[in-house]
Protein backbone atom coordinates (compact mmCIF):
# COMPACT_ATOMS: atom_id res chain seq x y z
CA UNK A 1 0.00 0.00 0.00
CA UNK A 2 1.38 3.39 -1.02
CA UNK A 3 0.03 6.71 0.24
CA UNK A 4 -0.63 9.49 -2.26
CA UNK A 5 -1.47 13.20 -1.70
CA UNK A 6 -5.04 12.86 -2.98
CA UNK A 7 -8.34 13.55 -1.17
CA UNK A 8 -10.67 10.76 -0.11
CA UNK A 9 -13.61 10.00 -2.37
CA UNK A 10 -16.21 10.80 0.29
CA UNK A 11 -14.95 14.36 0.75
CA UNK A 12 -17.21 16.98 -0.80
CA UNK A 13 -16.07 19.27 -3.59
CA UNK A 14 -17.96 22.16 -5.23
CA UNK A 15 -18.77 20.29 -8.44
CA UNK A 16 -19.83 16.89 -7.09
CA UNK A 17 -23.09 17.63 -5.27
CA UNK A 18 -26.26 19.68 -5.01
CA UNK A 19 -27.47 21.48 -1.87
CA UNK A 20 -31.11 21.25 -0.77
CA UNK A 21 -32.31 23.79 1.82
CA UNK A 22 -35.66 22.70 3.25
CA UNK A 23 -38.36 24.64 5.14
CA UNK A 24 -36.27 27.33 6.84
CA UNK A 25 -39.48 29.21 7.62
CA UNK A 26 -40.97 31.19 10.47
CA UNK A 27 -43.65 28.74 11.56
CA UNK A 28 -41.19 25.85 11.60
CA UNK A 29 -38.68 27.93 13.59
CA UNK A 30 -41.08 28.93 16.36
CA UNK A 31 -41.26 25.36 17.70
CA UNK A 32 -37.58 24.50 17.12
CA UNK A 33 -35.89 23.99 20.50
CA UNK A 34 -32.90 21.72 19.76
CA UNK A 35 -30.79 24.66 18.57
CA UNK A 36 -30.90 28.38 19.30
CA UNK A 37 -32.65 30.19 16.45
CA UNK A 38 -29.87 32.77 16.12
CA UNK A 39 -27.27 30.02 15.71
CA UNK A 40 -29.51 28.17 13.27
CA UNK A 41 -29.96 31.27 11.11
CA UNK A 42 -26.24 31.98 11.24
CA UNK A 43 -25.37 28.45 10.16
CA UNK A 44 -27.95 28.51 7.38
CA UNK A 45 -26.41 31.75 6.15
CA UNK A 46 -22.89 30.30 6.26
CA UNK A 47 -23.94 27.22 4.28
CA UNK A 48 -25.86 29.30 1.73
CA UNK A 49 -23.08 31.83 1.17
CA UNK A 50 -20.51 29.05 0.84
CA UNK A 51 -22.60 27.09 -1.68
CA UNK A 52 -23.37 30.19 -3.73
CA UNK A 53 -19.74 31.32 -3.66
CA UNK A 54 -18.42 27.96 -4.80
CA UNK A 55 -21.09 27.63 -7.49
CA UNK A 56 -22.86 24.65 -5.94
CA UNK A 57 -26.31 24.10 -7.52
CA UNK A 58 -28.97 24.65 -4.87
CA UNK A 59 -32.64 23.85 -4.43
CA UNK A 60 -34.62 26.07 -2.06
CA UNK A 61 -37.92 24.55 -1.02
CA UNK A 62 -40.72 25.57 1.34
CA UNK A 63 -43.95 24.06 2.59
CA UNK A 64 -47.22 26.03 2.55
CA UNK A 65 -45.30 29.30 2.32
CA UNK A 66 -48.27 31.60 1.71
CA UNK A 67 -50.96 29.82 3.71
CA UNK A 68 -49.19 28.74 6.90
CA UNK A 69 -45.41 28.49 7.30
CA UNK A 70 -44.21 31.89 6.13
CA UNK A 71 -41.20 33.05 4.10
CA UNK A 72 -37.82 31.36 3.90
CA UNK A 73 -35.00 32.99 5.88
CA UNK A 74 -33.58 36.03 4.12
CA UNK A 75 -30.14 34.74 5.11
CA UNK A 76 -30.70 31.98 2.54
CA UNK A 77 -32.61 33.77 -0.20
CA UNK A 78 -30.17 36.69 -0.17
CA UNK A 79 -27.38 34.26 -1.10
CA UNK A 80 -29.35 33.14 -4.17
CA UNK A 81 -30.97 36.34 -5.47
CA UNK A 82 -33.77 35.76 -7.94
CA UNK A 83 -33.89 31.99 -7.44
CA UNK A 84 -37.41 30.61 -7.30
CA UNK A 85 -38.56 28.78 -4.18
CA UNK A 86 -40.23 25.43 -4.79
CA UNK A 87 -43.29 25.37 -2.54
CA UNK A 88 -44.81 22.01 -1.58
CA UNK A 89 -47.76 20.44 0.17
CA UNK A 90 -45.85 17.26 1.07
CA UNK A 91 -43.85 17.03 4.28
CA UNK A 92 -41.41 14.75 2.45
CA UNK A 93 -39.61 16.89 -0.12
CA UNK A 94 -38.82 13.75 -2.14
CA UNK A 95 -42.52 13.22 -2.86
CA UNK A 96 -42.82 16.55 -4.64
CA UNK A 97 -42.66 16.25 -8.43
CA UNK A 98 -41.22 19.72 -9.06
CA UNK A 99 -38.36 19.14 -6.62
CA UNK A 100 -37.55 15.77 -8.18
CA UNK A 101 -37.62 17.35 -11.64
CA UNK A 102 -35.06 19.90 -10.46
CA UNK A 103 -32.86 17.22 -8.90
CA UNK A 104 -32.89 15.31 -12.18
CA UNK A 105 -32.09 18.47 -14.14
CA UNK A 106 -29.09 19.19 -11.92
CA UNK A 107 -27.95 15.59 -12.32
CA UNK A 108 -25.90 15.16 -9.16
CA UNK A 109 -26.02 11.82 -7.34
CA UNK A 110 -24.53 13.31 -4.17
CA UNK A 111 -26.90 15.53 -2.16
CA UNK A 112 -26.35 17.75 0.88
CA UNK A 113 -29.44 18.62 2.92
CA UNK A 114 -30.33 20.96 5.77
CA UNK A 115 -33.60 22.23 7.19
CA UNK A 116 -36.49 22.02 9.64
CA UNK A 117 -37.51 19.75 11.21
CA UNK A 118 -34.85 17.06 11.31
CA UNK A 119 -37.21 14.21 12.20
CA UNK A 120 -39.71 14.93 9.45
CA UNK A 121 -38.52 17.20 6.66
CA UNK A 122 -34.93 15.90 6.63
CA UNK A 123 -35.50 12.24 7.49
CA UNK A 124 -38.12 11.90 4.73
CA UNK A 125 -36.05 13.02 1.73
CA UNK A 126 -32.80 11.60 3.10
CA UNK A 127 -34.11 8.05 3.47
CA UNK A 128 -36.01 8.33 0.19
CA UNK A 129 -32.90 9.50 -1.69
CA UNK A 130 -30.80 6.72 -0.16
CA UNK A 131 -33.38 4.18 -1.32
CA UNK A 132 -32.91 5.42 -4.87
CA UNK A 133 -29.14 5.15 -4.80
CA UNK A 134 -28.15 8.73 -3.97
CA UNK A 135 -25.40 9.64 -1.50
CA UNK A 136 -26.73 11.92 1.23
CA UNK A 137 -24.98 14.30 3.61
CA UNK A 138 -26.90 16.18 6.33
CA UNK A 139 -25.60 19.39 7.91
CA UNK A 140 -26.51 18.61 11.51
CA UNK A 141 -26.08 22.10 12.97
CA UNK A 142 -28.12 23.65 10.17
CA UNK A 143 -31.08 21.46 11.16
CA UNK A 144 -33.35 21.62 14.17
CA UNK A 145 -36.35 19.99 15.79
CA UNK A 146 -38.94 20.49 18.51
CA UNK A 147 -36.68 18.81 21.12
CA UNK A 148 -33.05 17.78 21.35
CA UNK A 149 -34.27 14.20 21.64
CA UNK A 150 -36.18 14.47 18.35
CA UNK A 151 -33.16 15.93 16.52
CA UNK A 152 -30.67 13.43 17.89
CA UNK A 153 -32.82 10.37 17.28
CA UNK A 154 -33.49 11.58 13.73
CA UNK A 155 -29.75 12.02 13.11
CA UNK A 156 -29.09 8.53 14.50
CA UNK A 157 -31.78 7.00 12.32
CA UNK A 158 -30.34 8.61 9.19
CA UNK A 159 -26.76 7.69 10.07
CA UNK A 160 -27.79 4.08 10.59
CA UNK A 161 -29.30 4.14 7.11
CA UNK A 162 -26.13 5.56 5.53
CA UNK A 163 -26.37 9.35 5.75
CA UNK A 164 -23.08 11.15 6.39
CA UNK A 165 -23.39 13.89 9.05
CA UNK A 166 -21.40 17.11 8.71
CA UNK A 167 -21.54 20.64 10.17
CA UNK A 168 -21.89 24.08 8.61
CA UNK A 169 -18.32 25.33 9.01
CA UNK A 170 -16.99 21.92 8.06
CA UNK A 171 -19.03 22.11 4.85
CA UNK A 172 -17.43 25.36 3.76
CA UNK A 173 -13.89 24.38 4.72
CA UNK A 174 -14.27 21.05 2.93
CA UNK A 175 -15.16 22.92 -0.25
CA UNK A 176 -12.09 25.17 0.11
CA UNK A 177 -9.85 22.38 1.43
CA UNK A 178 -6.56 24.02 0.38
CA UNK A 179 -5.60 27.59 1.33
CA UNK A 180 -3.44 27.70 -1.80
CA UNK A 181 -6.67 27.95 -3.82
CA UNK A 182 -6.34 31.71 -4.03
CA UNK A 183 -9.40 32.24 -6.23
CA UNK A 184 -11.73 31.38 -3.33
CA UNK A 185 -9.46 32.29 -0.39
CA UNK A 186 -10.85 35.77 0.25
CA UNK A 187 -14.43 34.57 -0.17
CA UNK A 188 -13.99 31.69 2.28
CA UNK A 189 -12.25 33.74 4.95
CA UNK A 190 -14.76 36.56 4.41
CA UNK A 191 -17.70 34.23 5.05
CA UNK A 192 -15.86 32.83 8.08
CA UNK A 193 -15.32 36.33 9.45
CA UNK A 194 -19.01 37.12 9.18
CA UNK A 195 -20.57 33.81 10.17
CA UNK A 196 -17.75 31.68 11.62
CA UNK A 197 -18.09 32.70 15.26
CA UNK A 198 -14.87 32.57 17.29
CA UNK A 199 -12.99 31.18 14.30
CA UNK A 200 -13.98 34.24 12.30
CA UNK A 201 -12.90 36.54 15.13
CA UNK A 202 -9.54 34.76 15.13
CA UNK A 203 -9.07 35.41 11.41
CA UNK A 204 -9.90 39.09 11.89
CA UNK A 205 -7.56 39.38 14.88
CA UNK A 206 -4.62 37.68 13.16
CA UNK A 207 -5.04 39.78 10.02
CA UNK A 208 -5.42 43.04 11.91
CA UNK A 209 -2.69 42.55 14.51
CA UNK A 210 -0.05 40.63 12.55
CA UNK A 211 -1.20 40.71 8.92
CA UNK A 212 -1.28 36.92 9.21
CA UNK A 213 -3.34 34.64 7.01
CA UNK A 214 -4.30 31.00 6.56
CA UNK A 215 -1.83 28.89 4.61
Amino acid sequence: MTATPTPGKTLLSPKDHALIMIDFQSQMSFATKSIDTTILRNNAALVSRAAAGFGVPAILTTVAEKSFSGPMYAEITDAFPGQALLDRTSMNTWEDAQVIKKINEIGKTRLVMAGLWTSVCIVGPSLSALDQGFEVYVIADACGDITTEAHERAMERMIQAGVRPITALQYMLELQRDWARTETYDMTTGIARQFGGAYGLGITYAKTMFNAHEG
